[in-house]
């Protein structure tokens, strides 16, 4: 432990021109006193650290020292390569490992280019979760995380509706996707006929997608598996994400829209529903001699559909199914009788 801590803050006085004792405390997590030690240990071992004294001193290096324990470990060039995604590094128990790698780095680096990390840090920032939501990271994921790094076999028990699965699995990759965790893996035993909860069946050589929420326990073997190496993550997640877009959508409903609620419409329903919609109307004919373009929408169900056209107000006018329409005819009387009597005085807050 103690090893480690020296080895840190000689990269870490190789990396800036110099630090102070509260800096180092801070950056190694000790006291000021044991900073005080350990810095007498490394010149004990031959390590040139200079003690600049008064209010504005502190430690450095001198003789342009430059230490060779500067090569990358494995797990530490696997988490740079995460390093713009902080989060995502903490949730899966990788942060100390691109925290280390990061210093190396930078104590390898030019000291004219010492001010990369910080640069692009000032510069890109990814926040992953959706807004409006508070992400929670699923306990088990540092586990998996684990055996995805190390290619071994994961025994996981998921819910299942009101009952427990127990599945063998070979875990080829993680998926973080609006705040949410996703296993891409291949079951090695006991292969549903179908998708259960949570699952979502691809078609890369029996590979599917478990949401990683869902896991109620979860334990890495020792056995390591053969990878397919044609296997590619982004492809295959792709292809599943296209595939459940369109699974989902399992009713339609008929719109007339002006032309407003044609520019509208991508925003309030699915993006790719409602633009194959509007390409098909046009394909069709296009608008009428009123300028009014019919479609025929691809929605989740009635009751989302109700929830994401109501913003399209009198942009759309929805011609079918019969019961959707006369939840909108409802709607519009009822705005009718509150917006055709003058408004009502607010109460005093209290």
């Amino acid at each position: 432990m103690r090893a480690a801590r020296l080895i840190k803050m000689v990269l870490l006085l190789q990396s800036r021109p110099s630090m102070t004792a509260g800096e180092l405390a801070r950056e190694l997590e000790v006291s000021e006193r044991t900073v005080a030690r350990d810095v007498l240990s490394l010149s004990e071992a031959g390590v040139p650290v200079y003690a600049d004294r008064g209010r504005a001193g502190g430690y450095r290096l001198i003789g342009g020292y430059r230490t060779r324990l500067t090569g990358l470990g494995r797990s530490e060039a696997e988490a740079l390569f995460l390093s713009g995604v902080p989060s995502a590094l903490r949730e899966m128990g990788l942060a100390d490992a691109a925290s280390a790698a990061r210093l190396k780095v930078s104590a390898a680096l030019l000291p004219e280019l010492r001010d990369a990390a910080s640069g692009a840090a000032q510069r890109f920032h990814l926040d992953a979760p959706a807004w409006y939501q508070e992400p929670e990271a699923p306990a088990l994921l540092p586990v998996v995380a684990d055996a995805v790094w190390d290619d071994r076999r994961l025994t996981v028990r998921y819910a299942r509706k009101d009952t427990e699965v127990r599945r063998e699995l070979e875990p080829y990759g993680l998926v973080l996707k609006a705040g949410v965790w996703y296993l891409a893996a291949r079951a090695t035993e006991g292969r549903p006929e179908g998708p259960p909860s949570g699952v979502v069946a691809g078609r890369r050589a029996g590979h599917r997608v478990y949401r990683v929420d869902r896991f109620v326990a979860a334990e890495a073997g020792e056995e390591r598996f053969d990878r397919d190496e044609e296997f590619d993550l982004p492809a295959f997640w792709a292809e599943r994400a296209a595939e459940f877009a369109r699974s989902i959508l399992r009713e339609e409903v008929v719109l007339r829209l002006t032309s407003r609620g044609v520019l509208r419409l991508p925003y309030v329903t699915g993006r790719a529903a409602a633009r194959e919609a509007i390409a098909g109307a046009e394909a069709a004919g296009g608008p009428d001699e009123d300028g009014l373009l019919t479609v025929t929408l691809a929605v989740e169900s009635e009751e989302v559909a109700y929830a994401q056209l109501l913003a399209l107000g009198p942009e759309g006018e929805v011609l079918s199914p019969p019961g959707l329409r006369e939840r909108f005819a409802t709607a519009a009387r009822q705005s009718a009788a509150l917006y055709g009597q003058p408004a009502r005085r607010p109460l005093p807050y209290r």
